[in-house]
């Protein structure tokens, strides 16, 4: 096409043209990486459906804290009272007091307590009786103690939301508390419900499986855990009636330092899989990444060198 169109002189109009038409060539002829792209996005969505995707997901933050690594456990951060958020009067604030011992020596001890609410009329806010009436009926605090407690005041049209510590809680002395339900951490938040939401349920779940369902439907949970691992093709050594038995064991002795536990699988693989569909569903890229600088980089150079060839018998056309 080159050395049929380049006999004839052309102005620097039509050459431009010609140039274009063979970025267009280019272009389109090197549009299989994204045409493989699509074929690859399509092939993964027939294996797995969104919806499946999702029970997935939901499965795996109700089991979340059952999956860590057994030095995770000893995190505060990963497993702290404060993370509790079911049943009531749950979940709980934090109050870091310093306690003397003795000859001058403090001690820091940790008290947690309710987080209530109240809703008043913002012009009886700064009324003794009427604030201290709402209260005492329900925790027994007078208006000094509450302003000591509050947390936040939020005013809503014509009343005003104050949000206090309430009760005193003792998450160590709870029967109903064991170190599983010390955290909230979500595997792979559901796109397009809220994050609180999603902890919240699967806490109510969890706390169910604990103690309320039937010991055999925590370990159906983990069965249900163990075909998920087999279908990601994840690595593991999870044997569910071996790890519900572990679980149920330190609900029972919650002062022991759970320092093993059998749940061993390849989490980062994992978490590294769901990343992959995440991307996948909500943040489809059919030009990767990794690809797009070498992809125009040889649009550009296939071009650039068509373009000059042009030129060059173009010139000697003229010549």
């Amino acid at each position: 096409m080159i050395k049929n169109h380049s006999r004839y002189a052309y102005s620097l109009t039509s050459l431009l043209k010609t140039g274009f038409v063979l970025l267009l060539i280019c272009f389109l002829s090197f549009s299989f990486f994204i045409s493989y792209s699509f074929g690859q996005n399509a092939k993964l969505r027939s294996e797995l459906s969104e919806a499946n995707f999702n029970k997935d997901k939901a499965l795996l933050n109700v089991l979340n804290p059952f999956l860590y690594n057994y030095t995770s456990y000893s995190s505060e951060k990963l497993f702290n009272p404060v993370n509790i958020l079911y049943p009531k009067p749950y979940p709980v604030t934090e109050v870091v007091d310093s306690v003397l011992i003795a000859n001058g020596y403090y001690n820091t001890e940790s008290r947690y307590y309710s987080i209530d609410t109240v809703k008043v009329l913002t012009t009886d806010l700064d009324k003794v009786s009427t604030v201290a009436s709402k209260v005492l009926d329900e925790i027994g605090l007078d208006k000094k103690e509450l302003l000591e407690r509050i947390i936040t005041k939020k005013v809503i049209k014509d009343s005003t939301e104050i949000i206090f510590r309430g009760v005193e809680v003792r998450p160590e002395y709870d029967d109903s508390i064991c170190i599983f339900l010390e955290n909230k951490s979500l595997f792979k938040a559901v796109d397009g419900i809220a994050a609180e939401k999603q902890q919240y349920n699967a806490a109510v779940q969890r706390y169910k499986l604990l103690y309320k369902y039937r010991k055999d439907s925590l370990q159906l949970n983990f069965q249900k855990l163990d075909t998920l691992l087999k279908k990601y093709k994840v690595e593991s050594s999870i044997v569910p009636k071996q790890l519900a038995a572990d679980a149920f064991y330190f609900r029972e002795h919650r002062d022991e330092v759970l320092n093993t536990i059998r749940n061993s699988f390849d989490r980062k693989a994992l978490m590294e899989k769901f990343t992959t569909f995440d991307k996948l569903f909500y943040e489809p890229n059919y030009l990767h990444p990794s690809i797009i600088g070498m992809y125009f980089g040889v649009i550009v150079s296939v071009w650039l060198v068509l373009f000059l060839v042009y030129i060059l018998f173009n010139r000697r056309t003229k010549s």
